[in-house]
C-alpha cells in the first residue's frame, strides 16, 4: 500500500496563563492510500487536536505532516473534513449547500453533479428541500455528499455521527462504507465508539491520556459487511477497551 499521510513525531502544547499543557506528545504514524484509520481515545486526550493537526488547521510545535510526500503547511483541497457540529447551510437547499464547493469551470454541470452525490446518499427527491425541512440524520448524509462531491483524496471525520441515535447511526455507518466502495477515499475517523471503529475502519489506534501518544494499534482483519456479533469481534472490543482501561 503506497503511503498518503506521513505523521512524523507530532508534539503540540497549549498555553494558559502561564501553564503551559502539554496535549500531543509524539505521535508517528503513516496512513495508506485509501486506508481507513479510526483513532481511539479517553475524552479529553487531545484527539480533535491531532485531527486539526493533521488536517492542517494547527500547526504543530514540533514534526511535521507529510501528504503525498509533500510537507502539509495548512489545509487545502484534497481533503475534507466532517465534523461533529455540522455546517450545512441553512439559507441554500440541499443542491446549493452542495454546488457551493464547486469552485471553478472543471465540474461541468455543477447542478447535475450535486444531484447525482444528493442521489447517491439517498436524498433523491429532496435536491430543493432546505435544511430545516430535513430530519438530523438527513442533514449528515447532506454534510457527507457536500463533502464527496468535490472529490476530496482525505476524508477527516471527527466524530460525524455522534448526535445521531443508535439506529440512525448505524444507517449512517452502513451508507459510508457503501460509498465508500464506489469512491475510495483515505479516511481519518475520530470516535468514541468502539464498535463504530470495528464496524468502519481498516486499523484502529488506541491514544493515552493527555499529553497524547499512540498507545496501541490494532489491525481489524475482517471483510465487509461486518458482523460485530462474532466472537471474534467481541473479542477486539474486548482487547480495545482493556487499552482504554475499561
Amino acid at each position: 500500500m503506497v503511503d498518503k499521510i506521513l505523521i512524523k513525531n507530532i508534539k503540540k502544547s497549549f498555553t494558559s496563563g502561564k501553564e503551559v499543557r502539554a496535549v500531543v506528545d509524539g505521535i508517528t504514524l503513516t496512513v495508506g492510500e485509501g486506508e481507513f484509520v479510526a483513532i481511539v481515545g479517553p475524552s479529553g486526550c487531545g484527539k480533535s487536536t491531532l485531527m486539526k493537526i493533521i488536517a492542517g488547521f494547527e500547526h504543530p510545535d514540533e514534526g511535521q505532516i507529510e501528504v503525498d510526500g509533500v510537507v502539509r503547511k495548512g489545509p487545502n483541497a484534497n481533503g475534507i473534513v466532517i465534523s461533529q457540529h455540522g455546517s450545512v447551510f441553512p439559507w441554500l437547499n440541499v443542491q446549493q449547500n452542495l454546488m457551493f464547493g464547486l469552485n471553478g469551470d472543471e465540474h461541468g454541470d455543477k447542478a447535475a453533479l450535486a444531484d447525482h452525490y444528493a442521489a447517491m446518499v439517498g436524498l433523491k427527491g429532496f435536491e430543493k428541500n432546505y435544511p430545516h425541512e430535513l430530519s438530523g440524520g438527513m442533514l449528515k448524509r447532506v454534510e457527507i455528499a457536500r463533502a464527496l462531491v468535490v472529490k476530496p483524496e482525505i476524508l477527516f471525520m471527527d466524530e460525524p455521527f455522534s448526535a445521531l441515535d443508535a439506529l440512525m447511526n448505524l444507517k449512517m455507518r452502513t451508507e459510508l462504507l457503501r460509498i465508500l466502495e464506489e469512491e475510495r477515499h483515505t479516511v481519518l475517523l475520530i470516535t468514541h465508539d468502539v464498535e463504530e471503529a470495528i464496524h468502519l475502519a481498516d486499523r484502529i489506534v488506541v491514544l493515552s491520556p493527555r499529553p497524547t501518544t499512540i498507545q496501541r494499534v490494532f489491525e481489524v482483519p475482517f471483510t465487509h459487511p461486518r458482523k460485530l456479533s462474532t466472537p471474534e469481534a467481541q473479542t477486539l472490543k474486548e482487547d480495545i477497551l482493556r487499552e482504554l482501561g475499561i
